[in-house]
């Protein structure tokens, strides 16, 4: 009779009776099983969705040094219609190979006229966000060939109004670096930027530039702030890049190069962006990579930031996907060199040519270079062949380098299992999978290395995923279903953390208004930033890793899906702590009775609680926290707790050993 009572007050009142779900959970902290890894949970960086120019690179003039494949690309004439067609007052483009072979144009102004100005107006990277009483360094390098002519430099806001300027002198016939400062008046995401010649004479300029003087650690020329400690918040363990697709190029000619990528940076090579024109869906035919992020900045991230460096390099072989351009094994020095010098480029001393050239950049310290990538997503013989060449030279000159290959860019079929077979014999130290599927993939995959060959290679999951309409998708979204599947799957790294010694998901960064690819971990718009979900479930994993995993069960099993549960569990030695991470990917509540063996009689700790009822919410740039992590304290006795996992939820438990 109280049964039924029971049930029909439940259906007077939407309760759902049978969604009560009681789980018994053994966790064994007595005994540590298997070290995870420092590297354990890193960061892919490549330069896609505007990721480096127009994102992390806080440069706002885009085209700086009119190198697009249209010089006059993200530029227009100020006065348009007078300037355009003028005799009089002129700006053309000057070709300058002579003198700089990798930067060759310039603009030269003539003007004939001193009472009439003309100028230039920047577009910006999808306009240029500018902040109200911040500063900001103009700068541009220019030779006064004859005459009196004077740089007025303007921040106009989308009113077209003038919220700063600076008036910048010219003096020097040669080539001057020439610099202003400008403080902002108003805030406004969509300024433009002008550059009027005021005088007369004949002037050669080019690099115009302008960067906001917070940027990060406050280096000027340097890197967005807040996108910067979106990422040092993760206490990533590594940063692997340039990328990525961008790293092979649609050909070899637009391939990624990493000696044009450092020494000063009005000489480094511009080139095309490689996502530009992939997609039809989003074409940018204006993004371009001007380097200004090149090899030495990256690795001056991965120190500020606490991360190992993993660079990845060209194996000789153009996407796949594209021209499936390849070198001949017989010409394949070239390549193989880049990869010795970079390792001497950032372990070398300061005697040696390319640790001389890391000292006068700034930086006589080695940066500690342990691995390098040999290719990225390549696949087949042709890329067996040369990754064997490579391992075997590095190998020979530098023993204690790790070697990280690819395995092509799915996680399954008969490529991988093609790649399985070759490089077992190969013996890489790490292979690359790479993961981008569907939310039921991952929670269906969370046992995917349980029964791994513990004498094979070791496993570096590159890039990963969930694809909520389908991979490549422009509508697929970062929304809770992937990002609660993505934990799930995580559950299974870290329980075979003697398998998997490094994690990264992929993409990293998109701009709201200039994407190529979706998904992707943190957006931004010229002024704003945010994390995605998946972004905290990153982080979650990453603060929360521990040194060495231990035993989570459910009636003697991992949990690896029953009734929608997911577990995780280790030890944190440093600060004597257990840490869990339970996940429930169903729709009904379940309560947990949780026994932690090893514990004192009275432990207490916290508990970092994601929760969302809809499974395809999402944060946006408008509404950055709808999904995010709260804390909480639990309190344990005589090593026992009854908890509760809410649907949809994931949790980390932190508790004082």
């Amino acid at each position: 009779m109280k049964k039924i009572t029971t049930l029909i007050i439940a259906a007077l009142f939407g309760i759902n009776v049978s969604a009560q779900k009681t789980t018994k959970i053994d966790v064994d902290a007595t005994k540590p099983l298997v070290v995870i890894q420092p590297t354990m949970y890193g960061i892919f960086f490549e330069d896609i969705n505007f990721a480096a120019d127009g994102g992390l690179y806080a440069e706002l003039i885009k085209n700086r040094s009119f190198e697009f494949e249209y010089p006059w690309m993200a530029w227009k004439h100020l006065p348009e219609a007078e300037t355009r067609f003028n005799l009089v007052n002129e700006l053309t483009i000057f070709n300058n190979a002579r003198e700089n072979a990798a930067n060759p144009r310039i603009v030269r102004v003539d003007k004939r006229d001193a009472t009439k100005d003309i100028g230039l107006q920047n577009e910006g990277f999808d306009g240029i966000g500018i902040k109200k009483g911040e500063k900001y360094d103009f700068s541009a390098f220019a030779r006064l060939k004859k005459g009196d002519i004077s740089l007025l430099v303007e921040i106009v806001n989308s009113k077209n109004q003038i919220i700063g300027s600076t008036t910048v002198a010219l003096k020097n016939a040669t080539w001057t670096k020439v610099e202003g400062v400008i403080t902002a008046t108003e805030t406004d995401p969509k300024c433009k930027v002008n550059v009027i010649f005021k005088g007369g004479g004949q002037l050669d300029i080019d690099m115009i530039s302008l960067f906001p003087q917070d940027t990060w650690k406050g280096r000027k020329g340097g890197l967005r702030k807040d996108l910067v400690q979106l990422l040092a918040d993760l206490k990533p363990g590594f940063v692997r890049f340039p990328g990525g697709c961008i790293v092979e190029g649609r050909t070899l000619a637009e391939r990624y190069q990493w000696k044009k990528t450092v020494g000063k940076v009005e000489n480094r090579q511009q080139l095309v962006n490689r996502w530009n024109m992939e997609f039809q869906h989003r074409p940018a035919p204006d993004y371009y990579q001007t380097f200004g992020i090149g090899f030495f900045e990256y690795f001056q991230l991965c120190e500020d930031i606490g991360a190992t460096p993993l660079p990845i390099l060209s194996c000789g072989l153009a996407c796949q996907f594209n021209s499936s351009e390849t070198t001949p094994l017989e010409e394949l020095e070239p390549f193989v060199q880049d990869a010795l010098d970079l390792i001497e480029f950032a372990n070398g001393g300061t005697d040696t040519k390319w640790g001389a050239l890391r000292a006068e950049m700034g930086h006589p310290a080695p940066f500690n270079l342990k691995a390098i990538g040999v290719g990225n997503e390549q696949w087949g013989q042709e890329y067996f062949e040369r990754y064997e060449v490579f391992s075997k030279a590095i190998r020979a000159k530098y023993p204690t380098i790790k070697l990280v290959s690819g395995t092509g860019p799915g996680s399954k079929g008969e490529m991988f299992e093609a790649a399985e077979k070759a490089l077992t014999v190969l013996k890489p130290d790490l292979v690359d999978e790479h993961y981008y599927d569907s939310p039921k993939w991952f929670r269906e995959n969370a046992a995917r290395y349980d029964n791994y060959d513990r004498n094979r290679y070791k496993i570096f999951a590159g890039e990963y995923a969930a694809q909520s309409v389908a991979t490549v998708s422009p509508d697929n979204k970062n929304n809770w279903e992937c990002a609660l599947s993505e934990a799930a799957f995580m559950t299974g790294l870290e329980r075979n953390a003697d398998v998997v010694y490094m994690t990264s998901y992929a993409p990293l960064f998109a701009h709201v208004n200039r994407w190529q690819w979706t998904p992707d971990l943190i957006w931004f718009d010229n002024l704003t930033s945010f994390g995605t979900a998946n972004y905290y479930v990153q982080k979650l994993y990453a603060n929360n890793a521990g040194t060495k995993t231990i035993s989570i069960k459910s009636n003697g099993q991992n949990l690896i899906g029953k009734n929608g549960l997911y577990g995780a569990a280790s030890l944190d030695e440093k600060n004597n702590e257990v840490i869990l991470k339970l996940v429930n990917t169903s729709s009904d509540k379940h309560t947990i009775d949780l026994n932690i063996n090893g514990l004192a009689e009275n432990a207490v700790g916290k508990v970092i609680s994601m929760i969302e009822k809809d499974i395809k919410n999402y944060n946006t740039i408008n509404e950055p926290n709808k999904i995010i992590p709260a804390e909480s304290e639990i309190s344990i006795t005589k090593s026992k707790a009854n908890i509760v996992l809410e649907p949809y939820s994931f949790k980390v438990f932190r508790i004082k050993k």
